[in-house]
């Protein structure tokens, strides 16, 4: 992935990847097709599995072609006032709410009667969810990405991201060994704010609709022209940032109704919990954590889950899509790049981890479902990544 801000392409039709790219790319896809096929034969939540792998192959190629990375395109804001891929979460989130809100007035017809709509992200609000958040932020800053962008990007043969990914497994366990201390210190008192419950569907759709627009208004009045890049063959030029954001609020309303909010982070740190748990090293007892909505970690007893499936489907999909078009290149990073991705991924797994969730899992997720908490994460999370990539600026990383 390139640390230059985004270009606009040119179209060159008519070319066609070589042979041998087309090949492994369809060969990742028919993998993941067959593992879709496979899980769907597992006893019990065996539709569930094969879904979820289902989802994930389309959530992959999304992110790959059309460079959906929260750092990346708030780093192309930051620097060359390029607000083309913010505008394309807003376009994510405004298909999600909408999507999220039919589904809500299906599930749960009076919103004020107290309850939530089952399994929505919808998390606690305090100030442990702003520092989660704020952790969240840096790390992407200091790792390159986030963690969703890491697992598209292990798609594109990068060898910084399992690095990071390794540092995020250390930051979940970090989490959990902190997390009854934040729990009976903040978590445990905190409101669960769920925007429907005041505001009626009408009302919160309204607002975050609202919210959205003036924040694209806003994007869109500062936004720079970009100039114009070389021109690429069709299977080389990434997709509009737009593009993929619609698609991906269809894929979050999608996932909710049939599986779960999206997320990622809920099997790796479920993968931290069972080693720190196995060895030791974090508490026995977590603290009401397991009655938290968010990207849920268990000890795992089973091989697959359905978000394991999802990432899965997710990384097979990368792949897919990034040898076709020539963004599979591997390059094996300098130790300065290792060091700051392995750091970033700890601040990227302590803040995932207690603020029960990520840029998608809690901001995406959240926010779709009309979650306070949701909109609390993206701010503080704004803020940790620009700082974070000031810092990088200053000490010219």
């Amino acid at each position: 992935m390139s640390s230059t801000p985004a270009t606009t392409a040119s179209f060159v039709p008519g070319a066609l990847p070589p042979v041998r790219h087309l090949a492994a790319g369809a060969a990742a896809v028919a993998v993941a097709l067959y593992l879709a096929y496979h899980l769907a034969g597992v006893p019990g939540n065996g539709r569930q599995l094969s879904l979820s792998v289902l989802l994930g192959l389309a959530f992959g190629v999304v992110l790959q072609r059309s460079r959906f990375c929260f750092y990346c395109v708030a780093r192309d804001f930051f620097a060359a006032r390029d607000a083309r891929g913010l505008l394309g979460i807003i376009a994510a989130l405004a298909v999600g709410t909408l999507g999220y809100h039919v589904l809500f007035g299906a599930f749960l017809p009076d919103p004020s009667m107290g309850r939530l709509p089952p399994g929505a992200h919808i998390g606690p609000v305090s100030w442990v969810l702003a520092a989660g958040a704020l952790s969240f932020g840096f790390g992407m800053a200091l790792s390159g990405s986030c963690i969703s962008a890491h697992l598209y990007r292990l798609g594109e043969g990068s060898l910084t991201s399992p690095i990071a990914l390794l540092g995020a497994l250390g930051g979940f366990v970090l989490g959990f060994l902190s997390w009854n201390t934040l729990y009976l210190s903040a978590l445990q008192q905190a409101p669960v704010a769920w925007l429907p419950q005041s505001l009626g569907y009408d009302g919160s759709a309204a607002l975050q609709l609202g919210l959205l627009g003036l924040a694209a208004a806003l994007l869109a009045w500062m936004h720079r022209p970009v100039p114009a890049a070389p021109a690429l063959p069709w299977w080389q030029r990434r997709w509009p940032t737009y593009v993929g954001g619609i698609l991906i609020g269809f894929i979050g309303v999608l996932a909710y109704l049939r599986v779960a909010p999206l997320g990622v982070t809920a099997e790796l740190g479920s993968i931290a919990r069972t080693l720190a748990s196995k060895a030791a090293w974090i508490p026995h007892r977590l603290e009401g954590l397991d009655g938290f909505a968010g990207c849920a970690t268990t000890v795992k007893q089973t091989l697959w889950s359905e978000n394991g499936a999802f990432v899965a489907g997710l990384v097979l999909g990368s792949l897919g899509v990034a040898v076709p078009s020539g963004d599979f290149r591997p390059r094996l990073p300098r130790l300065g790049e290792s060091v700051r991705a392995l750091i970033g991924g700890v601040l990227l797994g302590w803040g995932s981890m207690v603020a029960l969730g990520c840029t998608i899992g809690t901001l995406l997720s959240g926010i779709m479902a009309a979650a306070v908490s949701g909109w609390v994460f993206a701010l503080f999370a704004l803020i940790g990544t620009w700082l974070g990539w000031r810092l990088r600026r200053w000490r010219g990383w």
